[in-house]
């Protein structure tokens, strides 16, 4: 039986992360990954900043930069922000998990796909034993004195180690479309209850003259796929043209929500699995990333201790939530104010944010990181916006912080 001190199960961005940041401090890490391929099939649709870059992503997995966003309300109407540099960037998501799997190799990590986390055996003599299976069937057991769950929403290793995780679940689904009309330079998003009830729908250029349109939304009778053909439909109308039949669907599950505790003995969840996603927009890559490198910090100075309890791993979930979970616990509450909007009060959002004051607000501030920041200013500056939420905002948006926080100990990388 192979004994490691670190088996990571998940090989997305979180995963590889922690694996890295853990093999380089001299600790013997084991990555799972469940499927043949790292990064295959792909779980999002790739919209990053450029934090992700300066956290250790490959610039390299970028297929085209955007500089704004159009935002359509219920009935359609929209409001356009543009700006003069790149404010995100459209990257291959199958190509960053590879990279960054490849990275936590080079570190010194071991890496087996195919292989599959089964639950535990047991614990003895300071480890604890998981059960693998892989994909050809063959059963082996791997002995680990700290298991990382970077195994996404529907966690294995969460639920083998009985960590609580009442979260809600969005189904997703996203079509790739080899051609299809639109700015490149622009993401569009589609709010309302007819498009994408719970979350937003998107089309999103793909860099190479296609594009990737989705929809989450909150669990109810209706299919997600159902809302996505409404939204190709809403396309099309708009366009006057039928769009080509997709090249491939992505299906996956958005975690909203709070876990009460990512640590337990010696066991951690990050990325998905820990619900380490930002509740207005479903991303988790660079949060899960940023987690992980704070779950390397607690976990190098707890296996150096020899101390794999929950009481000593617990400071992870006080160093990342000290970071993030304001921005998350403010992204929740607006999340639940704007589901309780009706599409006419959506209709009349967007066009109060065509006011060029605010446009401009926003084209300064976005982030697609910390979207309070920008919600902030917005009030700061049209404090007639509050109508459209309870009074309590106002008091929650001032509370916040005057810049989010730096994230970058050196220079920014560049991304042309």
């Amino acid at each position: 039986m192979e004994s490691v001190d670190v088996l990571v199960v998940g090989a997305g961005p979180a995963g590889s992360t922690a694996a890295f940041e853990l093999a380089r401090r001299g600790h013997s890490v084991r990555m799972l990954e469940e499927h043949p391929e790292v990064g295959e099939p792909v779980q999002c649709a790739g919209l990053v900043s450029h934090r992700v870059f300066d956290l250790g992503g490959d610039p390299s997995v970028v297929r085209r930069p955007v500089r704004g966003a159009t935002v359509f309300g219920p009935s359609m109407n929209s409001v356009r922000f543009a700006a003069d540099a790149p404010r995100a960037f459209v990257i291959d998501r199958a190509a960053l998990d590879r990279r960054l799997a490849e990275r936590a190799v080079g570190a010194g990590a071991t890496l087996a796909t195919g292989e599959k986390f089964d639950g535990l055996e047991g614990a003895r003599n300071g480890s604890v034993t998981a059960r693998v299976v892989s994909s050809d069937g063959r059963r082996s057991e791997v002995s680990a004195r700290l298991v990382v769950g970077a195994d996404g929403v529907a966690s294995a290793v969460a639920r083998a180690f009985r960590l609580r995780r009442p979260v809600e679940i969005l189904p997703a689904v996203e079509a790739e479309f080899p051609e299809s009309p639109g700015d490149a330079d622009q993401v569009e998003v589609f709010l309302g209850r007819r498009i994408s009830p719970g979350l937003f729908g998107w089309w999103i250029p793909d860099g190479s003259g296609g594009a990737r349109v989705g929809v989450a939304i909150t669990p109810g009778p209706e299919t997600a796929r159902s809302f996505l053909d409404r939204l190709r439909a809403a396309l099309e109308r708009r366009w006057g043209k039928r769009l080509k039949e997709p090249s491939r669907f992505l299906v996956s599950g958005i975690p909203i929500g709070r876990v009460p505790r990512c640590a337990g003995d010696r066991v951690l969840l990050v990325g998905d699995a820990a619900a380490q996603v930002k509740p207005l927009s479903g991303g988790g890559i660079f949060t899960g990333m940023r987690c992980a490198q704070f779950l390397a910090e607690t976990a190098d100075g707890a296996l150096r201790a020899n101390d794999l309890s929950a009481g000593r791993l617990g400071a992870y979930d006080v160093a990342w939530r000290s970071e993030l979970e304001a921005e998350f616990d403010r992204a929740l509450y607006l999340r639940r104010i704007l589901l309780k909007m009706r599409d006419p009060d959506l209709d009349r959002l967007v066009a109060a944010l065509a006011n060029a004051e605010l446009q401009g607000a926003i084209v300064a501030f976005g982030d697609i990181d910390f979207p309070s920041h920008v919600a902030r200013q917005l009030l700061l500056r049209s404090p007639s916006l509050v109508r459209f939420f309870p009074m309590a905002l106002g008091a929650l948006w001032g509370s916040a912080p005057a810049t989010v926080p730096s994230l970058e100990p050196g220079p920014r990388r560049q991304t042309t």
